[in-house]
């Protein structure tokens, strides 16, 4: 009798137009949508119809309880119909990385690439409230107590015409590790032309290992790249991960560990051809401003130690002959920042100029902007974060400068507008039929990268971070992070 009812049903549906069909399934939450796909080949033609945009479906959630906030991230994202191509989520420290990277994988299928990392602040939609957030996820002190502020942040996308996979970096724990970046530049171009046949992917958003050193990374990515390949991520982090073909975390081998993850976005070469083509778009908001002479560094050491990497130099001022210890270039810095409120932030901007080379290839001289941040001096000494600095090298100081990030964000928005403008006016246009060869462009989602010494404390409002995003793209999906430290190196090429 079940058997016989379940035929007239589906006797029943045959006869629903093709539009309801697709009314009704688009209606579906992702899990049930894809149990619909799967029942016969009318429905799955359907299906695919539905799913022919890209997609980008994120949600935050402040519970304190890991498996209820996970529920809720995921009930979220997973609300409409999706087909995961990726997975990201970042989580407070007080969250346990591998629980939360295991319950994900159950939820969203172990062969989604997932990237889990620790973070020190996240920005997005509240999954309960469906409000804006921009939360950092730190401890705060009520009646004498210590409250730590706990939350995740989950991010899913489905990315028609592209195909994505996590590759990592490892690095033996011991030894030489030039080669083994080599080898994970060369793994990303390969992987980039098998799908594509360009060995520059689209974009790549990386997440390094808190105790490894980015910057020799970041300067063979830049040098073996297309410079249409946008490279965005958190330079210092704790990470998990899984690609499409096996788990692993940086943790698991005595020999090597897990120095770097890149998230690799290729083209797919095979792709149907009524499917459109995805662009990825960047802006920067600085929060620096120079300050100042130019420095030239004269005698430079290289301290690497189990509580860091630290760079140890003296300089003379760009024109001088006299050499000046840490104390006294630091003494000449605060006189020039005698009218800033508070304490800002030093940091050294390090024009290098250095010859890159992947394996046997040749090299090709390139300049980097590097910014490190300033440790401290003495009468010896100024004392820089991370490695790198050569003697000869030209440096300019610079500062946390509210005023500066608020006016670079405020340059960001303009972008935004201007390319919003431009899509609008294309769209209009197409619609009139002017432009009948032009591709209809529509915005799919963004993700924000923020150091997590800005925020609500830093500009003294909140939401600025997102406010470029959200002011010209009301009502699409966003995501983002404060990184976890504040003390990182920024790498610019030019």
């Amino acid at each position: 009798m079940a058997k016989q009812l379940s035929g007239r049903m589906m006797c029943g549906f045959s006869l629903v137009t093709e539009e309801i069909m697709q009314n009704i399934l688009s209606r579906l939450p992702a899990l049930a949508f894809a149990y619909a796909a799967c029942v016969n080949k009318r429905w799955y033609k359907i299906c695919s119809q539905i799913l022919k945009r890209p997609k980008l479906a994120s949600a935050l959630s402040l519970n304190p309880s890991l498996h209820d906030a996970v529920e809720e991230v995921i009930e979220q994202v997973l609300s409409e119909p999706i087909r995961p191509h990726f997975a990201i989520a970042c989580i407070s420290k007080e969250f346990n990385l591998e629980l939360t990277h295991g319950l994900l994988a159950t939820k969203l299928g172990f062969q989604t690439p997932i990237i889990v990392s620790c973070t020190s602040g996240i920005m997005g939609r509240d999954a309960v409230t469906d409000e804006h957030r921009e939360v950092m996820l730190e401890e705060y002190w009520v009646d004498g107590e210590s409250n730590p502020c706990i939350g995740i942040i989950l991010t899913v996308g489905f990315l028609p015409g592209l195909k994505v996979d996590a590759i990592p970096l490892f690095q033996p724990r011991k030894g030489c590790r030039a080669e083994m970046v080599d080898n994970f530049v060369m793994d990303i171009k390969d992987y980039a032309t098998s799908i594509s046949g360009c060995a520059s992917p689209v974009g790549i958003i990386m997440f390094g290992d808190e105790d490894a050193d980015q910057k020799p990374v970041m300067e063979k990515l830049d040098h073996a790249m297309s410079s249409d390949t946008i490279i965005i991520g958190d330079e210092r982090a704790q990470f998990l991960y899984r690609n499409g073909v096996e788990s692993r975390n940086e943790y698991e081998s005595s020999e090597y560990f897990s120095a770097a993850v890149a998230l690799v976005f290729a083209r797919d070469q095979d792709k149907p051809c009524d499917t459109g083509e995805i662009q990825f778009h960047a802006a920067l908001s600085s929060g620096v401003s120079a300050v100042g002479p130019r420095y030239k560094a004269v005698s430079v050491k290289k301290i690497v130690s189990g509580t860091g990497r630290t760079t140890w130099l003296t300089a003379r001022r760009e024109g001088e002959h006299e050499i000046q210890d840490g104390q006294r270039i630091l003494d000449d810095i605060n006189n020039e920042l005698v009218n800033q409120v508070g304490h800002p932030d030093l940091y050294i901007g390090v024009t290098e100029q250095r010859h890159c080379f992947i394996g046997s290839h040749k090299s090709r001289a390139m300049t980097f902007l590097v910014f490190h941040g300033v440790m401290g001096g003495d009468q010896e000494y100024l004392f820089a974060d991370g490695v790198g600095i050569r003697t000869g090298d030209y440096f300019q100081f610079y500062h946390s400068d509210p005023s500066a990030a608020l006016s670079s964000s405020s340059n960001v928005s303009k972008n935004f507008r201007n390319l919003n403008l431009d899509w609008s006016s294309r769209n209009c246009l197409q619609a009139r039929g002017v432009y009948d060869n032009v591709c209809n462009k529509e915005l799919v989602g963004g993700f924000v990268f923020s150091c997590c010494g800005r925020g609500e404390s830093f500009f003294e409002r909140c939401n600025v971070d997102s406010s470029p995003f959200l002011d010209n793209f009301p009502g699409f999906p966003m995501a983002g992070i404060f990184l976890s430290r504040g003390d990182w190196t920024w790498l610019f090429s030019f």
